[in-house]
């Protein structure tokens, strides 16, 4: 019985935020690749249930279409399922009649499960073998940035996940949060004062828009 709990618990293992993205190697539809391939660069890996489903058809058009954007931020993409590299071939090429799309990102193979395992792509709790559909900001430094999860029913916002990269990005810069809603080029949140005197500094600054002297926005070139 222990056994068998603790192989469940390496089955659905989930990388948390904050720690290494787990190293995997696989077969895509351009060619192996290897976590290392993406070393210095931040890159997201995302799931898909199946190949020639209509959510996922949608949510692949979609992907491409912020796929220059997501560069633009030194930012790769890769998509993963459980199907075989021919089937995502025989896909893709659907894809590319039928929508005008051609998917230039690649695709992961994982007819294993190994990656998706390692990831913990697969829920405990489904009887069906099809990945979910999970998304992992990885930085340029291998760490999980950020997960988010989605049912099978429901498509994947990309303008949530190109906000979400660029909120990232813009801590690591500037030292600074984003509030709710934050879109590139509005005010961001100032780190609270870690004294009284600066806090006291702060409500008189004419640079920053304070609520209180712990809730300060202002323009990232200030």
């Amino acid at each position: 019985m222990e056994q068998m709990h603790s192989e469940q618990e390496k089955t659905y293992s989930l990388p948390r935020i904050g720690e290494k993205a787990p190293a995997f190697s696989a077969q895509t539809t351009q060619g192996e690749m290897s976590l290392n391939d993406f070393k210095g660069k931040w890159f997201i890996l995302f799931s898909h249930p199946s190949d020639f489903t209509p959510v996922c058809t949608t949510e692949f058009v979609a992907f491409q279409e912020i796929y220059s954007q997501l560069r633009e931020m030194d930012t790769e993409l890769i998509g993963l399922s459980v199907d075989s590299v021919p089937s995502h071939i025989a896909w893709l090429r659907n894809i590319e009649e039928n929508f005008d799309t051609t998917i230039e990102f690649p695709v992961i193979a994982d007819l294993d499960k190994e990656v998706a395992t390692k990831f913990g792509m697969i829920m405990p709790e489904s009887n069906g073998t099809e990945t979910s559909r999970a998304v992992f900001v990885i930085d340029d430094k291998g760490i999980v940035r950020s997960v988010i999860y989605y049912p099978l029913t429901t498509g994947r916002n990309m303008d949530e996940i190109v906000r979400l990269v660029e909120a990232l990005k813009t801590t690591d810069e500037h030292g600074v949060s984003t509030p709710a809603n934050w879109e590139k080029g509005e005010k961001v949140i100032a780190s609270p004062p870690k004294t009284m005197e600066n806090a006291k500094a702060r409500l008189d600054d004419s640079n920053y828009d304070c609520v209180d002297w712990y809730f300060c926005k202002k323009d990232l070139d200030t």
